[in-house]
């Protein structure tokens, strides 16, 4: 069946491969962004396609659609972009999804929230379940990400419960691939970036911390999984990869794929960053059949072989423009 589908954020990092993906299905595709972090090149290849609109909108102003289906995907998900206007970052997750909730509402549209693991905090509980509440500092700068995806969950299942709207939630852990910006400051971009060019990679703390890196294919096939399941599932589900690295190994194995001649340094380790995270999938497998494909060495690769593809001077590092 073909829907009329609204992805936010979709001209960003997972938002473009979702599109892509969507498009493919033969589904009405409107991409809406308004090009913070995003890239225009990521959705170019889209623009002559008949079932695809690209729209340059900010989701805390309102704008009235008629969709089946919406991805709500829009918000800094890097802390290197998030914490760069905080008080937007909180307003986009906050405004963003009362605006996006109101069209679920008015339309009968479903709505899926891309949550993150960042709700978990650093975790007392490893793996970290759905049923783990966290361990978030609120006043700390990381809190507009964390709390204002929290908030957005509660304000998902009021919705859910005062008005009947379909909407599900997923906790989305560190993801990886193609066409992420490469001066978002998380560790992938930030050491595949600093190998090509042979410069030293940074490491803040020993890199004893641990991640679990989900390949972006295997997230995008987890959320479309999560849109379709029968209502009355509303989740939370995490979606991520079970592997568990610590970040020395991480810059450690890209060095082995890039080559060159970079050295580790150690810099400080940001205040409230986590020291462990990895999810527990097992909601995702019982409900969903998921589970992630991609191996990080095999990820790697092909995120590797995209940065080489690209040129740095076409990405910009964030701008105050936007209030």
């Amino acid at each position: 069946m073909i829907s009329r589908i609204l992805v936010t954020g979709g001209a960003g990092f997972l938002g473009s491969h979702l599109c892509e993906r969507l498009v493919d299905e033969g589904h009405d595709v409107i991409c809406l962004d308004n090009f913070f972090t995003s890239q225009k090149s990521n959705v170019s290849h889209l623009l002559k396609r008949p079932n695809f609109e690209l729209l340059r909108h900010d989701i805390t102003l309102p704008i009235f659609l008629e969709v089946d289906q919406i991805y709500n995907l829009a918000c800094p998900a890097a802390p290197g972009h998030y914490q760069f206007n905080p008080i937007k970052t909180m307003k986009t997750s906050v405004v963003g999804i009362i605006n996006m909730l109101g069209i679920a509402k008015r339309c009968g549209a479903r709505l899926l929230q891309a949550s993150t693991s960042e709700v978990y905090g650093d975790p007392d509980v490893h793996p970290q379940p759905e049923s783990y509440r966290g361990n978030v500092n609120p006043i700390g700068p990381r809190a507009c990400y964390d709390e204002g995806k929290r908030a957005a969950e509660t304000l998902c299942m009021d919705y859910v419960r005062s008005n009947n709207v379909d909407a599900r939630l997923v906790r989305i852990f560190n993801t990886y691939g193609p066409r992420m910006h490469p001066y978002d400051g998380r560790v992938v971009s930030n050491f595949i970036r600093q190998a090509i060019n042979n410069e030293p990679i940074t490491i803040f703390g020993d890199g004893s911390q641990t991640r679990s890196f989900c390949y972006r294919d295997d997230l995008v096939e987890a959320i479309i999984r999560m849109m379709n399941v029968p209502q009355g599932f509303p989740g939370p589900v995490n979606i991520g990869n079970q592997g568990e690295f610590t970040i020395r190994e991480l810059a450690e194995l890209v060095l082995e794929q890039v080559g060159g001649d970079s050295k580790l340094i150690e810099k400080p380790l940001p205040m409230d960053d986590p020291t462990r995270r990895r999810p527990d999938i097992s909601l995702a497998k019982e409900k969903l059949g998921w589970e992630p494909q991609t191996s990080l060495r095999d990820g790697l690769a092909q995120t590797i072989e995209w940065f080489r593809s690209i040129d740095l001077g076409d990405y910009r590092p964030p701008t105050p423009n936007f209030a």
